[in-house]
């Protein structure tokens, strides 16, 4: 039962505007700042000490380069006694133990080896392929699955809209400098399935519509399906937000940057579903002949027979 009655469709040339300005500054973003990879991509040493009291990071990264390592990158990992120290490609797996032992020595307090991990840079490079190739796989079988659902006007539609979502959250994370990793990547997935299924839900009623509404523009059948369905669409999507803000606040640095991202691509999502999507219909002309149950061959002839 609908309960609702905003022409969302009257507004679809400010959205589209909207729309086309997150994508110049993503887009723009990702082709001159790029991502910051993390170290599943780019390989190298990550090594996480933890101190008893307060860590000085400039202190850290002063004693690592006068030991030797070159260009290491030292932050707070959570709390501030807490330390990630991130060093390029040409050091071993044995690195995590010489750090440890460089800082015991040269700190002014003890320091604890939380853990160490060692990516080469074939791994990192191939991770990285395979991680922009499964991306393209998903929205390719999204766009045959929603043209063998429905109609390719549909399909079009709801590849367009999931390729939005995807390009604004990596946006978000270029633009701000956030780590990307294999968390982020698996969240970008995530958000691919989340949004096509919001898109199939208003999808599946548009269809119905335009095979039940006799009177109405294109406009009117959409904006119909939209108001039907936002209730539906607002409370998975508030749900599942309140479950992400708690990830990310009490999940811990090692799923704050898939929490956070899924987090982007949920709100994200939710807005391209009503806008995005249900914009392409319009803009590729889309009509009720379109989606006509096609009649079978001979079935006037039984109709009239005594």
């Amino acid at each position: 039962m609908k309960t609702f009655n905003f022409d969302f469709m009257g507004k679809r040339r400010l959205a589209a505007i909207f729309s086309i300005v997150l994508l110049v500054v993503s887009i723009g973003s990702l082709a001159f700042k790029q991502l910051s990879f993390g170290l599943d991509f780019t390989g190298g040493t990550l090594i996480e000490v933890s101190y008893q009291q307060t860590a000085n990071l400039n202190q850290i990264r002063q004693q690592l380069e006068q030991a030797g390592y070159e260009k290491p990158v030292v932050q707070y990992f959570g709390a501030e006694t807490d330390v990630l120290v991130r060093l390029p490609q040409g050091y071993d797996q044995q690195v995590g133990a010489q750090v440890l032992s460089t800082l015991s020595e040269q700190g002014q307090y003890d320091v604890e080896l939380r853990r160490s991990e060692f990516v080469g840079a074939q791994v990192g490079e191939e991770l990285r392929e395979q991680g922009g190739l499964g991306l393209l796989l998903a929205l390719g079988v999204v766009m045959i699955y929603v043209a063998m659902r429905f109609q390719l006007k549909f399909s079009l539609g709801a590849v367009l809209a999931l390729g939005h979502d995807v390009l604004i959250v990596l946006g978000v994370f270029s633009l701000l400098g956030w780590n990307f990793d294999l968390t982020v990547l698996a969240a970008l997935l995530a958000v691919i399935g989340y949004s096509l299924n919001d898109t199939i839900v208003v999808s599946d009623r548009i269809r119905e519509n335009f095979r039940k509404m006799r009177k109405g523009s294109p406009t009117d059948v959409i904006n119909e399906a939209l108001n039907q369905t936002l209730g539906r669409t607002l409370v998975t999507s508030l749900t599942t937000v309140m479950v992400l803000m708690a990830l990310t606040v009490f999940g811990g640095e090692l799923i704050r940057g898939f929490s956070v991202a899924l987090m982007i691509g949920v709100v994200i999502g939710t807005y391209s579903s009503i806008y995005v999507a249900a914009n392409v219909l319009l803009a590729l002309g889309i009509s009720k002949e379109d989606l006509m149950v096609p009649v079978k061959e001979g079935a006037d002839q039984e109709d009239m027979s005594p």
